[in-house]
């Protein structure tokens, strides 16, 4: 498989769910990845995943609403690798359960730490160096929570219908510097995350998603990979819905 073959790409939350599985996921597709993970030992884990199987990866522990922090995750992936083909911004948090005008402050305040300016602080650096290098391709892990109303979710829902709206913006700005942004909104994925947030709303995937079924994070880390190839070359600008038909 060569869909990203020769490719450079920068993946946060790169150490578990679906981060993890694009970190994988794009190796496997040929591509050398940065692995951008606050958490060093899962970021180590993934990064031994993808060596074992052949690839290169580089695992750097960072916090994504330290926005120094992904400048210089962003200098030592060019600095190791030679450019920064693609990226996917998948380091997110999830929230309380809370009526809307329950949600805890500190609750709101976490969820546009990193949630929001976790994405512009990794969109902002990514593009800098993508427009050295006239060209590039950026997927932004927003959420159906983004694009519908989704009852008790209201820090998360207005950083994820943020995360759309400066997809759409940052598409139409480098539009003509060969740079294309998009954004996935997953439904119901299998991962740490969403675990704890169906015990704690006592949600059943077989009912939220009219396929039947939960998601697998490699459905993702899939459209993710169509969508910095060249096979997307005419793609940019959108919010793709991969949900099992939650949106629909």
């Amino acid at each position: 498989m060569t869909l990203l073959q020769g490719k450079v790409a920068f993946i946060t939350g790169g150490g578990s769910g679906i981060g993890r599985a694009c970190a994988i996921g794009f190796a496997a597709e040929g591509a050398r990845v940065a692995i951008i993970e606050r958490n060093n030992a899962h970021a180590d884990e993934v990064a031994q995943i993808v060596r074992g199987a052949g690839g290169e990866a580089i695992a750097l522990g960072v916090d994504v609403s330290d926005g120094a922090a992904v400048k210089e995750a962003v200098r030592v992936t060019v600095e190791t690798f030679g450019s920064l083909d693609c990226a996917v911004n998948s380091a997110g948090i999830g929230s309380s359960a809370s009526l809307f005008a329950e949600v805890p402050d500190d609750d709101w305040d976490a969820q546009i730490a990193v949630n929001l300016n976790g994405v512009r602080f990794s969109m902002k650096h990514q593009l800098i160096q993508m427009r050295k290098q006239r060209g590039g391709a950026i997927v932004n892990i927003a959420s159906g929570a983004g694009i519908t109303g989704v009852p008790r979710s209201g820090g998360y829902g207005a950083a994820k219908h943020a995360v759309v709206g400066i997809t759409r913006v940052a598409a139409l700005d480098h539009a003509k510097e060969g740079i294309r942004v998009n954004a996935i909104c997953p439904g119901y994925i299998l991962t740490p995350m969403t675990a704890e947030t169906a015990k704690l709303r006592k949600l059943d995937a077989a009912e939220l998603c009219p396929i039947g079924r939960a998601g697998e994070p490699h459905e993702i880390a899939d459209a993710a990979a169509w969508l910095c190839s060249e096979r997307a070359s005419f793609v940019t600008g959108v919010a793709l819905p991969v949900d099992g038909g939650f949106a629909a």
